[in-house]
């Protein structure tokens, strides 16, 4: 057969514009954590937490007019002395952005904006594993032991478990967080019981519900110290929080008035051009996360994600 005579691919190649698209970053979530949680802006990065001294009730009461006990009681409610405070943490980077680039390759696609975006982007997903994992204020290490359950069979995360958390956190609980393999090991075993859990559309996304509670996915809630484990099984935590200052829950923290502010607690700042024409930015995202009574929040902790069934 002889060739074809026309125009060669490679050649009308050359001539043709080529549709981009912008950076595409595997590793950008949904992070819909920061995103459910409510967050307190603070004027100079301390937040105190005032709590009452509790017992069976803050202050004793009479509730009826008793012949033998006509006195009505007196007292006060008393605070703890030593109130715990938080500190902002601070994500910082410094974004370098070689000027020639930026001049001649800013078509269609600004480098600038596009590697400040990404930069950001990166930022924004360590708050949210740091609001989750940070050893002095991550929701992790927030709980306290008696709001600490493990499940009640080999590991495995069951209705019941979800139930037990619930009873720890019943106060207007408002949101489950899990790793998308732990949500996945929870649907199998409600499923093999007869109750799969209901989807429902919230806040733009789609979400597993366990008693009208959203199981929000993240791949901060590591599987065996990782994000996205290779193998079947694995141990990891889901955790229940209810958020909100005025429902006396989970708050995240953030700076207020920031220089160069982007967004929530968020700041970029030019920080020059040098001699060798680099431009270089500087990022710093300011957070942290309060827990005001500590029935906002448990943990059902050592989960195993990689039990699966035979339906046939």
């Amino acid at each position: 057969m002889s060739e074809l005579n026309a125009l060669g691919y490679q050649a009308a190649y050359n001539l043709a514009n080529v549709t981009k698209t912008r950076p595409q970053f595997g590793a950008i979530t949904p992070r819909w954590l920061t995103h459910f949680l409510e967050f307190k802006g603070l004027e100079t990065g301390l937040y105190r937490v005032n709590r009452v001294v509790e017992g069976e009730t803050p202050l004793d009461v009479l509730c009826s007019q008793d012949p033998a006990n006509p006195e009505i009681p007196q007292g006060y409610i008393g605070y703890e002395t030593s109130p715990r405070e938080y500190r902002l943490g601070s994500v910082s980077t410094i974004l370098n952005v070689d000027t020639k680039i930026e001049d001649t390759l800013s078509s269609p696609y600004n480098q600038t904006a596009e590697q400040l975006e990404l930069a950001i982007e990166s930022l924004k997903e360590r708050q949210e594993s740091q609001i989750i994992n940070n050893t002095e204020y991550g929701l992790l290490h927030a709980a306290t032991k008696t709001q600490r359950i493990t499940p009640r069979t080999d590991g495995r995360p069951t209705p019941d478990d979800l139930d037990e958390l619930i009873t720890k956190v019943w106060k207007e609980p408002s949101f489950f967080l899990a790793h998308p393999r732990a949500i996945a090991a929870f649907e199998r075993e409600a499923t093999r019981r007869g109750v799969p859990p209901v989807t429902v559309g919230i806040e733009g996304g789609t979400f597993l519900t366990w008693r009208g509670i959203p199981l929000l996915p993240t791949d901060k809630l590591f599987v065996d110290g990782v994000k996205n484990p290779k193998g079947k099984g694995g141990k990891t935590n889901i955790i229940l929080v209810r958020t909100g200052e005025a429902k006396r829950g989970v708050i995240g923290l953030f700076q207020t008035g920031l220089a160069g502010e982007q967004s929530r607690g968020l700041s970029v700042r030019f920080r020059g051009v040098n001699d060798s024409g680099i431009a270089s930015y500087l990022l710093n995202l300011y957070c942290s996360a309060a827990v005001l009574a500590d029935d906002a929040l448990a943990v059902l902790e050592d989960v195993e994600v990689g039990e699966y069934y035979d339906y046939a």
